[in-house]
């Protein structure tokens, strides 16, 4: 199985990617945890050259490429050969970050997005997609001390550096992006607490692994 996770800054993924790897491993399943950009080991390089604020003169079509570049890395040397290996992954962002921050965010079209995600992803796409949904104000507060707190304001922080605007139009790429991938996409209210965030993450996993 393989499950993603999306949503603006802040949105607590890492702790519910956690919860979630602990609930799989519960019922005797073996999980493998990854993220985007960065899960190979040259994912790693374009990481710090997508994320880092020093990098702000980067293009939106170089910067789609180097996400493409990242994607079809972390496909074939990663993701693929886990699941090949009967492992549960979940992985911390992938094509639909593309689709929503690129396309909604950066004004490119959302349909050719699409058609090269799907050529990055070659046939490996998510089982099921979890929206991780919060006002942009909180989540930019939380991402921001949450960056400040591990030392990487300099390192990873060029997407908090964005105008508000920015973040407002992505989350809003990202509601509508999940009403046209209603079969794959859930949206997961994560203004809650963390118990209350995982309940409503548990329960829709339980609900595509019943299907």
């Amino acid at each position: 199985m393989f499950v993603t996770f999306e949503g603006i800054e802040g949105t607590g993924k890492t702790t519910q990617i956690k919860r979630l790897k602990e609930y799989f491993e519960s019922q005797g399943r073996e999980v493998f945890l990854t993220l985007e950009p960065g899960g190979s080991r040259v994912g790693a390089e374009l990481r710090k050259m997508l994320l880092h604020v020093d990098n702000k003169d980067i293009t939106a079509i170089a910067e789609l490429f180097l996400y493409l570049a990242d994607r079809a890395q972390h496909v074939g040397q990663v993701i693929k050969p886990e699941l090949e290996a009967g492992k549960v992954v979940i992985s911390d962002r992938f094509a639909d970050s593309t689709v929503v921050y690129q396309g909604y965010g950066r004004g490119l079209d959302p349909k050719m997005l699409h058609q090269l995600n799907e050529v990055a992803v070659e046939g490996c796409w998510p089982d099921l997609t979890l929206l991780l949904d919060l006002d942009v104000e909180i989540g930019l507060k939380r991402a921001m001390t949450r960056n400040m707190k591990d030392g990487k304001t300099q390192e990873e922080g060029r997407f908090e550096q964005e105008h508000i605007s920015f973040h407002g139009r992505v989350r809003e790429g990202y509601l509508t992006w999940a009403a046209l991938n209603k079969d794959r996409i859930k949206v997961a209210d994560a203004s809650g607490t963390p118990d209350e965030v995982f309940a409503n993450v548990k329960r829709l996993v339980d609900a595509k692994l019943a299907e």
